[in-house]
């Protein structure tokens, strides 16, 4: 059987292989390889929040997770894939008791309760009471619908087929917003990612006018940009999304030993010189986006 290639692992591929620009510029793999345990192990240099809400326990055990967490001094927020039976991952929260099961295992244990949503329907699954004792709501704009309906999964190559790349980003830049402007979601992940074929086009593609749209949108409906430890957003996004005033998370995507690996993360927000307040912050009870937005 093929083995099927999931979303984190394309991206953190990307990341080990030196395909993805960061911010000390284009590194080899064995480059990033060398510097990535010293920075990740490091005491902190400053007052930014050593937070990774971007944490898939899979089949790791929370207690695994957790000494990895206190080695690298960086508190965990725990998302697992909610939506409907249609998504295929090693877990899949597909009810209200699957969701309360969730948050039960989470609770006093020192984390964030948190699930990354997937596809526009995902809040048909669960209640609203439900949602709302969550910390936050992760998703990402990478399960895309194509004109002719067909599901599409963007880090999957065989999925992918794009005739007219304008045409593609444009529908891909309104798709970010139309999520924004319709789910009750506090962040999102892996912002500007693109799939294989076009990733070599990425600055021509990333107009300022796509990153615009999804910027503005972001900070209308109160949504905090990813810094993901596979380096995207790029630093022109990075600047823009700050310049407008736009929340910001950390995320590692990571599973197994890559949970809570942020340096580059880090990294990126000091050379933006971002500064706590410029951070993401679950929202407290009665003020959660499945409670306040209409």
């Amino acid at each position: 059987m093929k083995k099927q290639i999931r979303r984190r692992e394309l991206l953190a591929g990307a990341a080990a292989t030196g395909t993805i620009t960061i911010f000390r510029g284009r590194l080899s793999g064995a480059e990033q390889a060398a510097a990535a345990p010293a920075a990740e192990t490091k005491p902190p240099a400053d007052d930014l929040p050593r937070v990774d809400y971007h944490v898939h326990l899979d089949n790791f055990t929370l207690e695994k997770a957790l000494d990895l967490a206190r080695d690298r001094n960086v508190k965990l927020g725990i998302v697992e894939h909610a939506g409907t039976k249609e998504n295929k991952y090693p877990v899949v929260l597909s009810t209200d008791e699957d969701l309360k099961r969730h948050i039960a295992a989470l609770e006093g244990k020192g984390v964030y309760k948190g699930i990354q949503a997937e596809g526009l329907d995902w809040m048909t699954c669960f209640s609203k009471e439900t949602v709302a004792r969550l910390d936050y709501v992760l998703t990402d704009a990478l399960t895309f619908r194509e004109k002719d309906g067909r599901r599409v999964e963007l880090w999957k190559a065989d999925q992918v087929r794009i005739d007219d790349p304008q045409d593609f980003m444009d529908r891909y830049a309104d798709f970010h917003v139309r999520i924004m402007a319709a789910e009750p979601i506090d962040i999102l992940a892996n912002v500007t990612f693109l799939p294989a074929v076009l990733q070599k086009d990425y600055d021509a593609l990333w107009t300022e006018g796509r990153m615009r749209k999804v910027i503005d949108a972001a900070v209308k409906y109160g949504v905090a940009v990813e810094v993901s430890q596979s380096g995207i957003p790029r630093a022109a996004f990075l600047a823009m999304a700050k310049a407008a005033g736009a929340k910001f998370s950390f995320g590692s995507n990571g599973r197994g030993q890559n949970i809570g690996r942020i340096d580059r993360c880090l990294e990126a927000a000091r050379q933006l010189g971002l500064k706590p307040a410029d951070f993401f912050a679950p929202a407290p009870p009665g003020r959660k986006p499945v409670q306040a937005r209409p």
